[in-house]
């Protein structure tokens, strides 16, 4: 299966005085704090104040709902008020408003996302996979080489209530691929999206459109909603011909909520189809289906259950290379409860198969063509109240890979609630990626020669991680966390020649290493009407090859990752009905190969025109006329871009 996968220098301070232009004409508004209503430009957005942000519940590091400023991890927040205020058009683009995230786009439809480094070389046959993404339980990365086809992962964006993005492993709670961070992309219950809506926008790369329906049906509310976009293909290179990779997709789903006593259930699902244009008319076809079940139960008040189980279908043709079909079914068992007074308890056990078939190309195939792949799965973590305001959690997930066998997956969190607005917490944690078949099962072939095959001893890529982080809140005005890793990796996928006849390549583990480094972000409340966002990291990577290793592609193989990245967003309500945010994002350069710094902008403004009616001007990478994020074919260069939007709301 061929994978899209995730695969003009400009200076800090000339973005920095557009930003600062931007907030100069802001400043010349009269504050108006008083008179402006929770009705935003959005109909139903709600302004969060920084104390409000620290209190948001999450479930994502503990698999139960906690407050931000409690949760032993670095985590960043995207709030539904973030994403409806950003104008972006697309999850991967949202992702961009995380700190912690490394977000580069390739083309139109494809992009590579990462936390803490190992972005991958496309060229190198190596993959961004060390990152978990979830969209409401249900697991999106492809068990074939487990990464992620951003360019299928779509909803109605006003939908989504909150995505949650961990820095770190999570591999205790969620398991293997896990290792250095966690995705969650958490919706909306249908009874929060009542009514109609329909929405359009278009400008010079992209046009849109979108419907949406909410009703009630006694205790059960539904939504249904259809959306279709298409997006214009990219320049091959600053002022050079068109990269012929333009794309367009259609999608339709619905979410059913039902709450009755103790009981809460809900059942939503998608339909999907798209097509990206590829250069001498490699065109490829996606679609896909999925249909998702989550029930929970109030045993008391202390203890809960629940069934997560969902189906999920993927389809991906592209004409004269691989194409194949890939078929998930997932159950998983969730039980919690307060064992005495000090002890908050987690377990739950999971089954998943996949089941794949791929059509294989004379250069290019998988052996076998097919399999189905069992992964089973059990686990349990211990919240202990140390005392009033020190917490250890320990866990342990125990993962049944088809390749590798059982997996233990520990980790160990103490954190300490130094007052009621600071929290200290350190952490320690195991996490692997586990074998895929293009790890064991790839062929390749060159002039019908076998060139390159799977490792048939392949096994996990493995970490160990120790953080230390701090996040406090001071005053009503300012709220951060700062958080540092040292991570050890070792058998890190490798190319390595046959021992006696140097043919065919195969794929092994004879690279390790470690990198550490520092994230930092926060919010500051300048004025009542005026929010800032600010982030950084910084990370160093060290990796080698063990002894014995052929050192066929060098360390850059693992990843072009830059050395650092800041961000700063401001969020205005200017007057009431009109909001204008800016979010100015700089990226460090990339060593191999070497894409120089660069830094842009995107600007949103927003209007309220009536009780029913809001419309949005917005301007994307607005520094440069065209900019390149990675060098790697089939990068382009990213272009400027506007769009207008519209929403009707009754």
């Amino acid at each position: 299966m061929r994978t899209k996968t995730p695969l003009e220098r400009a200076t800090l301070p000339r973005a920095l005085l557009v930003l600062s232009s931007i907030a100069a004409l802001a400043a010349a508004q009269p504050a108006r704090a008083e008179s402006v209503s929770d009705q935003t430009a959005t109909g139903d957005l709600k302004r969060l104040s920084v104390e409000d942000l620290m209190d948001v519940q999450v479930t994502s590091v503990s698999k139960q709902a906690e407050p931000v400023n409690g949760a032993a991890a670095a985590i960043y927040v995207i709030t539904h008020e973030d994403i409806v205020r950003s104008g972006a058009t697309s999850i991967p683009e949202i992702l961009r408003l995380a700190p912690n995230l490394h977000v580069v786009q390739l083309s139109p439809s494809s992009y590579t996302i990462t936390a803490r480094g190992f972005s991958g070389n496309s060229s190198d046959q190596n993959f961004s996979d060390k990152l978990l993404v979830l969209i409401d339980g249900r697991s999106v990365y492809s068990p074939l080489f487990s990464g992620v086809y951003w360019d299928a992962q779509d909803t109605m964006l006003e939908d989504i209530d909150r995505i949650e993005v961990i820095s770190g492993p999570g591999a205790t709670l969620w398991g293997a691929n896990a290792v250095n961070g966690v995705i969650n992309v958490i919706t909306r219950s249908s009874a929060d999206t009542q009514g109609l809506v329909v929405s359009a926008g278009g400008g010079s790369l992209e046009k849109d459109a979108g419907a949406q329906l909410g009703g009630q049906i006694g205790e059960a509310s539904l939504r249904v909603y259809a959306k279709a976009f298409k997006r214009n293909a990219f320049e091959a290179s600053a002022d050079g011909p068109s990269a012929d990779d333009g794309w367009s997709k259609g999608q339709v789903g619905f979410r059913g909520d039902w709450r009755h006593g103790m009981d809460q259930l809900s059942v939503q699902g998608d339909v999907y189809r798209g097509n990206e244009s590829g250069v001498g008319g490699f065109d490829t076809t996606l679609s896909g289906a999925n249909l998702v079940t989550h029930w929970q139960r109030a045993l008391s008040d202390t203890s809960s259950l629940q069934l997560l189980g969902y189906y999920d279908q993927s389809e991906r043709f592209t004409i004269g290379t691989l194409g194949g079909v890939l078929n998930t079914y997932d159950l998983e068992l969730q039980h919690s409860f307060l064992l005495g007074r000090a002890n908050e308890i987690v377990w739950g056990a999971g089954e998943r198969i996949n089941r794949y078939d791929i059509t294989n190309v004379p250069i290019f195939q998988f052996a076998p063509a097919g399999r189905t792949l069992n992964l089973a799965d059990v686990f349990a973590q211990d919240s202990i109240a140390l005392a009033a305001n020190l917490k250890l959690t320990i866990g342990l997930k125990l993962e049944d890979d088809p390749y590798s066998g059982a997996t233990p997956l520990p980790s160990a969190r103490l954190s300490w609630k130094l007052t009621d607005n600071a929290l200290l917490w350190s952490a320690i944690s195991r996490a692997i990626r586990s074998p895929t078949p293009f790890d064991r099962d790839v062929r390749e072939y060159l002039g019908g020669q076998l060139f390159l095959e799977g490792g048939p001893d392949f096994k996990p890529e493995k970490l160990t991680a120790y953080e230390l982080g701090y996040r406090a809140q001071l005053g009503h005005a300012l709220s951060f966390s700062v958080s540092t890793f040292y991570n050890v990796y070792d058998d890190l996928r490798s190319l390595e020649i046959s021992p006696a006849t140097l043919l065919p390549l195969q794929w092994g583990n004879e690279m390790k290493g470690d990198t550490f480094g520092v994230e930092l972000w926060g919010n500051y409340q300048l004025l009542d009407w005026w929010r800032l966002a600010f982030g950084f990291n910084q990370q160093y990577e060290n990796l080698s090859f063990q002894p014995g290793s052929s050192q066929l592609l060098g360390i850059e193989q693992a990843g072009d990752d830059p050395g650092h990245q800041a961000s700063l967003r401001s969020s205005m309500t200017l007057a009431p009905g009109w909001l204008l945010d800016a979010d100015l994002r700089y990226v460090g350069s990339l060593p191999q190969p070497a894409v120089p710094a660069y830094e842009e902008l995107n600007v949103h403004l927003g209007w309220q025109i009536s009780s029913h009616w809001d419309a949005a001007l917005s301007g994307f990478n607005l520094l440069h006329a065209h900019h390149v994020e990675f060098m790697v074919p089939p990068s382009d260069a990213i272009s400027r871009s506007v769009l207008v939007s519209a929403r009707l709301k009754l």
